[in-house]
């Protein structure tokens, strides 16, 4: 008759128990792959003495209780063991069609996660209370709101793939973000019809920026981002059909310099109707351009928008000029422009004002580029009492 195996305290171990030497127990079990895999603890059960100077956790059967539902779950023992850093990099390999700015947006993410104690646990340790306290963390180190929602959303998507491929059960990033820190985001203000018009006429007589009205008024009568301004040329502008062609952008990284990419997505291709307004601004450029040699960028020639150099202006050079433009503006104006002041404002404003005129969401979603309707319903958000009143008048009429 064979003996039971007991412990020091004359206790019956169960199958693939044992107590080492320093007293610590063990139980060894056969993973999904066939390979024998070792937990330990200090504990055999969960109302045991952790022993003087040893750390405290989970009694053994505590984690064979664990294990055993792991594996008749189908849950991926191993899996749950990689790094929250390791699936991170997992799941960006598997999205690996994308655009050097995503690359860029990425390589920083994984940066910032690796500095942080996140980034070293394993992802069956993390809880929802420590993915709430990583937010708590971000926005403590002076993260933008935004920017942090953006790495909770990548974490999310992460830690959802390892879900669906049974390393864990739950998603810990499944929370609300404005539900554990503010959402101090500063809202988006367009410009309003008088602000619009103020605008264009100080800059007509400013010998600064007067040479940037047509610009102005190009994105105020199109909602082109600043990027796809940057990037046209003269064989994007259609005269006869009154329209504009965007099928690429123009963008600046600081080691490939100047270089053509694909709209933002695939709703970017588009064409955008003129006005009369917007036609005579475009004239205005291309007759500012003739005799002028438009540099080659990607198989791209015949830019409109070129600094003193005669090179395609940027992004970059963009956002200075309106910082400028709105410090000046400012100065002399009793009703300050909307705080920030970018290109995008303009963008916003030709929405909005989209929106507020009735025009169908569907069209302005087109016009707009925007990948998801439920972006472009948000601009109508803005309307006031008077324009509610217009058109609850022009439907009852």
């Amino acid at each position: 008759m064979s003996m039971k195996r007991r412990d020091r305290r004359n206790r019956v171990l169960r199958t693939g128990e044992s107590q080492r030497t320093d007293g610590r127990y063990a139980f060894k079990y056969i993973d999904p792959y066939g390979k024998p895999q070792y937990v330990y603890s200090w504990k055999l059960t969960p109302t045991d003495p952790v022993p003087a100077g040893k750390r405290a956790g989970p009694s053994l059967r505590e984690k064979e209780e664990a294990i055993r539902r792991d594996l008749e779950d189908g849950i991926d023992h191993l899996g749950a063991k990689m790094t929250v850093v390791q699936l991170y990099a997992l799941e960006t390999t598997q999205r690996g069609n994308v655009r050097d700015g995503t690359k860029a947006g990425r390589d920083w993410f994984m940066r910032k996660l690796k500095e942080d104690p996140l980034g070293a646990m394993t992802i069956g340790n993390v809880r929802p209370c420590d993915a709430k306290a990583w937010a708590v963390r971000m926005k403590e180190s002076g993260m933008a709101y935004q920017t942090i929602g953006h790495g909770k959303r990548a974490l999310n998507a992460a830690f959802y793939t390892a879900v669906q491929n049974d390393f864990i059960r739950r998603n810990p990033f499944g929370f609300r973000l404005n539900e554990v820190i503010e959402d101090d985001t500063t809202p988006k203000v367009p410009l309003t019809p008088m602000q619009m018009e103020s605008l264009l006429d100080f800059m007509r007589g400013d010998k600064v920026y007067g040479k940037y009205t047509d610009d102005l008024t190009i994105l105020l009568g199109t909602g082109l981002r600043i990027s796809e301004l940057c990037g046209l040329t003269e064989k994007d502008i259609d005269f006869d059909a009154m329209a504009v062609s965007v099928d690429h952008q123009l963008l600046r990284g600081k080691k490939r310099g100047c270089y053509i990419a694909p709209p933002k997505t695939e709703s970017g291709y588009r064409r955008i109707p003129m006005s009369q307004q917007v036609a005579e601004a475009f004239r205005r450029v291309i007759a500012r351009n003739a005799g002028v040699k438009s540099p080659v960028i990607d198989g791209y020639t015949g830019f409109l928008f070129l600094n003193r150099k005669g090179n395609p202006r940027t992004c970059d050079s963009y956002d200075n000029m309106f910082k400028g433009l709105a410090r000046k503006y400012d100065q002399t104006h009793e009703e300050p422009l909307p705080k920030p002041m970018t290109p995008h404002t303009l963008r916003h404003t030709f929405c909005t004002n989209m929106a507020n005129r009735g025009m169908n969401p569907k069209a302005l979603q087109y016009i707009m580029g925007h990948a998801s309707i439920t972006m472009t319903l948000n601009y109508y958000a803005h309307a006031d009492f008077g324009s509610a009143m217009a058109e609850m008048m022009r439907l009852t009429a």
